[in-house]
């Protein structure tokens, strides 16, 4: 018997069919283009301000831990710590019946001087002048009278009416008299022009060690007394009464709290925009809105060490609200420009060559992006120099991973 062979089978005819409609119908069917929901703003001309920040501690205006300048037990407090003291104020005493025993010395020694001072000036001198001028007129009075013998004698000798001797007693009368006149004058020339002037030198000069002496140890009594240099606020009152105050070892500090000051570090490109009289504000831990105040000094050099600038920020403190220590986050406005173009921060993106850029939505609701400069920031805009106008209306968030052309 003829072998007959069999064709396909029914289902592999099926399948190919079924294949070949499948294909054509991929052929056909359209792509719908991608489409995200974004967020987006306007961007709008408004003042924006600059901001440079830093962590600072509170301290106080003016502080003066205070040393006494001799070691001596404590004798008595007068304030406790927490007082509020004037300058001047009387805040401790030490023993110091030692130093009033000298003091008291020193002072009878003074008034001694002073007496013999005036003893000098107004009785001694003047007394010793008129005497020396008195010496003087009685000497030339005895000269002239000498000078008047010898004359009467001399003219009686010539006309032969007494001896010699007589003439020659005279004659050493007259000598003695003039003798005694010089020396009188010349006393009377020393007195006025020498000894005058250096007994009353050598009364000021006992007159002025005496004083100084007097004075050395009032300042030495004077050091047993603890007062404030400042007005402020005892803060520390580390000793007793009884307990021994060191020379040079601290007794007392006062603070004077009724301004604060914070001094923050920043670097000098920071620091460049900054001036006396920038408003600032500190956040103080526990307050509920920042405290304001004022740029009161910039360093006119940098830190060696850190090259950085010092800047204090004073903020007031009349009633004691804020305390010394207390760390705190200091933000000083540096630059403001009145009419700048901004835009969220969240808005900038960079492009593939790591410039800022935008993704800005145009009338058909494709966004595309754009390079832009940049100006100053706020925290929570950003100035734009160029590449935007206002109006347009660019992607705030989802703009990161946006392709150009989304829509």
């Amino acid at each position: 018997m003829p072998t007959l062979r069999q064709g396909p089978p029914a289902f592999l005819f099926a399948f190919v069919l079924l294949a070949g409609l499948v294909s054509g119908c991929k052929k056909n069917v359209p792509i719908a283009a991608s489409e995200v929901t974004v967020q987006a703003e306007k961007v709008e001309a408004k003042a924006i301000t600059e901001y440079v920040s830093g962590e600072s501690v509170l301290a106080p205006q003016a502080q003066a831990a205070i040393v006494p300048k001799i070691s001596a037990p404590i004798k008595s407090w007068m304030v406790q710590r927490g007082a509020h003291v004037k300058k001047g104020e009387l805040l401790a005493t030490l023993e110091n019946a030692d130093l009033d025993a000298a003091m008291r010395d020193s002072r009878g020694a003074l008034k001694q001087a002073d007496a013999a001072y005036a003893t000098t000036t107004k009785a001694g001198v003047v007394e010793d002048l008129q005497k020396a001028k008195l010496d003087v007129a009685q000497a030339k009075a005895n000269l002239d009278v000498a000078q008047s013998v010898f004359d009467s004698r001399q003219s009686l000798l010539q006309q032969g009416a007494i001896p010699r001797r007589d003439f020659e007693t005279a004659r050493v009368g007259l000598v003695q008299a003039k003798a005694a006149f010089d020396i009188a004058e010349q006393h009377l020339k020393s007195l006025t022009q020498v000894s005058q002037a250096a007994a009353i030198k050598s009364a000021e000069g006992a007159r002025e060690s005496a004083q100084g002496k007097y004075e050395a140890a009032q300042a030495a009594l004077s050091y047993s007394e603890i007062r404030s240099p400042i007005d402020g606020v005892v803060t520390d009152r580390p000793l007793f009464a009884g307990e021994m105050a060191n020379a040079g070892q601290a007794v007392v500090t006062v603070m004077d709290v009724s301004t604060l000051i914070t001094k923050i570090h920043l670097s000098p490109t920071q620091a460049a925009a900054l001036k006396v009289g920038d408003e600032a504000t500190v956040t103080v831990p526990g307050q509920d809105a920042p405290v304001n105040g004022k740029v009161t000094l910039t360093s006119p050099a940098l830190d060696p060490g850190s090259t950085t600038l010092e800047v204090w920020v004073t903020i007031p403190n009349k009633d004691g609200k804020y305390k010394a220590g207390t760390p705190v986050h200091v933000s000083i406005a540096a630059s403001t420009v009145r009419n700048a173009l901004c835009v969220p921060n969240e808005a900038l993106i960079a492009d593939k060559a790591g410039n800022p850029a935008v993704m800005v939505i145009g009338a058909d609701r494709v966004a595309n992006q754009k390079a832009v400069t940049t100006g100053i920031t706020d925290g929570h805009d950003t100035q734009i120099v160029s590449g935007l106008s206002a109006g347009d209306q660019v992607v705030t968030k989802g703009a990161y991973g946006m392709d150009d052309g989304t829509k």
